[in-house]
């Protein structure tokens, strides 16, 4: 607050002082008191007067100044209540009561509502586990007793164990750090895993997939690298090509660390939307007319490589070729 709008606040008392002081003037030189006299009690007043409100405002913009200095420090500005000092003057301090009193009652309404959402995660993690072990009892009935649907029909179990896998790993990404094991890892088992995973879409499809030299060790999670990895394939395999469809797997090792690169010849991304893919929800022309995109699953690798410390990146020409590009840092990520 400026001075001047400090001044136009207190109008009122400033108002009532000049009246009071004129009121005083004219009944001092009523009774007979020189007018010098009469000058020096104004003056007297008017300088009190001064002081005080200038001290006033001081001690007010002072205050203020501090406020603003702590809500551009703290990083959860809902707790200013607690670190703010009580108001040097008597008419903020109910204010600040009430400040403290309104910032209590919302944090145990944060509270109550992170409760909420845990108990629905663990029900969501629960139920995960539980309708995985029907899924999994199905592909080994469907594997020991085949017929000639079988593959389309474990193609559509792994689809539907996926999509579980999803839900599963969202409910878990803001979570990462209590459920991250970070050690030594083989590029070349992770890949060989996913694809191990998804063969009956290779199989199915005519895809042929090409690994080429993944003799490197990373250090990361396997588990949630195995999950970003499953999407892009997974991707690489609904977005591919009629005629003679590819994926390759391979590593590019560069300056700063390596780079492990999934390329299809599928029908590609358009330029204006290769930005975008990772938004949540963002489906794009071609998953909006095959029905086939949920706009959660490069939500989820670009989610998780942010968590991990890793990089993801998308390169596409629409009707040649698609890769999804995962670097890894050196040093605490690779190893060269």
């Amino acid at each position: 607050m400026s001075l001047k709008d400090y001044l136009k606040c207190n109008a009122g008392t400033i108002s009532l002082n000049i009246v009071a002081l004129i009121v005083l003037s004219i009944f001092l030189l009523s009774i007979g008191n020189e007018f010098a006299t009469i000058v020096i009690i104004a003056s007297s007043w008017i300088s009190v007067l001064l002081v005080y409100f200038f001290t006033a405002y001081k001690k007010r913009k002072d205050y203020f100044e501090l406020v603003e200095k702590y809500v551009s420090k703290i990083d959860k500005k809902y707790l200013i209540s607690e670190v703010l000092e009580i108001p040097p003057f008597l008419e903020a301090k109910p204010y600040y009561y009430l400040l403290k009193r309104s910032s209590k009652a919302m944090r145990e309404e944060i509270n109550k509502e992170k409760l909420i959402i845990k108990d629905y995660k663990e029900y969501i993690e629960q139920w995960v586990h539980e309708v995985k072990t029907p899924i999994a009892l199905i592909k080994l009935i469907e594997e020991n007793n085949r017929t000639t649907k079988s593959s389309a029909i474990l193609m559509q179990l792994e689809e539907i164990d996926r999509y579980v896998e999803q839900a599963l790993f969202y409910a878990r990404t803001e979570d990462v750090d209590k459920d991250y094991l970070v050690k030594e890892i083989s590029l070349q088992h992770c890949v060989n895993s996913v694809v191990t995973r998804n063969k009956q879409g290779f199989i199915l499809n005519g895809i042929n997939i090409d690994i080429d030299n993944l003799d490197r060790t990373v250090y990361c999670d396997s588990k949630w690298l195995e999950f970003i990895l499953n999407q892009i394939i997974v991707n690489a395999i609904k977005y591919r090509k009629d005629e003679n469809p590819k994926v390759k797997v391979y590593l590019s090792v560069i300056k700063n660390g390596i780079k492990l690169i999934v390329e299809d010849n599928g029908i590609g991304i358009p330029q204006d939307e290769t930005d975008r893919v990772f938004h949540k929800g963002f489906t794009g022309n071609v998953g909006r007319l095959s029905n086939k995109s949920t706009g959660i699953g490069l939500y989820l690798c670009k989610k998780l490589c942010d968590k991990l410390g890793l990089l993801i990146d998308i390169e596409s020409e629409i009707n040649t070729y698609t890769k999804v590009i995962i670097t890894f840092p050196i040093g605490s990520f690779c190893k060269l």
